[in-house]
């Protein structure tokens, strides 16, 4: 019968176990995936299976990467998202989030923009640790991001993102996603980029604070090409902090959206 064993197909005989293909390709595996679920060596094999083999602490390579992405996602989608270029600005509860969703779906292309540094209050919400902190926030998501897709091009601007600067800063990008803290500051990078990149699509979110329900959470159209995430009332104020629970699920629906639109969809 053939398997594929690490995207490679070999042939076996047709009473044989996932340990004869550990044996086959990788005696030292230390872990065996059988059609997508750990099993034993035990497992009965049949014509056209799949097995990954995994020796732990080794880093696949970037096809064998790409083979286990398009084994969960399929190959369209996957195929599409290695394509896709997207920017994410600000690194904070918000866009630390988003980046690391988007580095997760195989985005082939992310630009991650932000100026500051991870302190000891970002933990309770940002995608960032203990050990990081004092880290520049480009470099500190830079390394968790290589940490789930090294293949990934990474482009980093350590910068402070105002309206004279946002003109050349997103050429080439499909998705512009903003992710800052400040009311101002989402206005304007969300205005600016509409009217210089009225061809890509832009997300912004407003509204995230507190524990309210995420029912309130919706996505409104503002524009041609532009989206807006949130309850859009729940500004962080005293007794009304951003939390992890809440901000989390905001950043997974700007992720969504993003993959969503890349795919073609038109609705939110």
């Amino acid at each position: 019968m053939k398997v594929l064993i690490n995207d490679n197909e070999y042939f076996l005989a047709d009473d044989a176990l996932s340990g004869a293909g550990a044996d086959l390709v990788k005696p030292d595996a230390d872990v065996i995936i059988h059609n997508g679920f750990i099993a034993g060596r035990q497992s009965p094999l049949k014509d056209g299976d799949t097995l990954y083999l995994i020796k732990r602490g080794e880093i696949p390579t970037h096809e064998e990467m790409q083979n286990l992405i398009y084994s969960r996602h399929t190959p369209k989608i996957a195929d599409r998202m290695a394509k896709a270029r997207i920017a994410v600005c600000g690194l904070g509860g918000l866009g630390s989030n988003i980046a690391l969703n988007l580095a997760r779906m195989g985005v082939g292309y992310l630009r991650l923009i932000d100026f500051d540094v991870v302190e000891p209050s970002n933990l309770n919400r940002q995608q960032y640790f203990v050990d990081q902190l004092g880290m520049k926030k480009t470099d500190a998501t830079l390394q968790n991001l290589k940490r789930v897709n090294p293949y990934i091009e990474y482009d980093i601007h350590d910068l402070y993102i105002t309206k004279d600067n946002v003109k050349g800063l997103f050429d080439g990008c499909d998705v512009i996603i903003e992710a800052f803290d400040s009311a101002v500051n989402k206005a304007m990078l969300i205005s600016t980029a509409a009217n210089a990149y009225p061809d890509s699509f832009i997300i912004g979110a407003s509204g995230l604070a507190g524990l309210g329900s995420f029912k309130e959470f919706r996505v409104v159209k503002a524009g041609k090409n532009v989206h807006i995430v949130g309850d859009f009332t729940s500004e962080a104020a005293v007794g009304r902090g951003l939390m992890a629970t809440r901000v989390v699920i905001a950043a997974g629906i700007q992720a969504n959206l993003a993959v969503r639109l890349i795919l073609g969809e038109t609705e939110a």
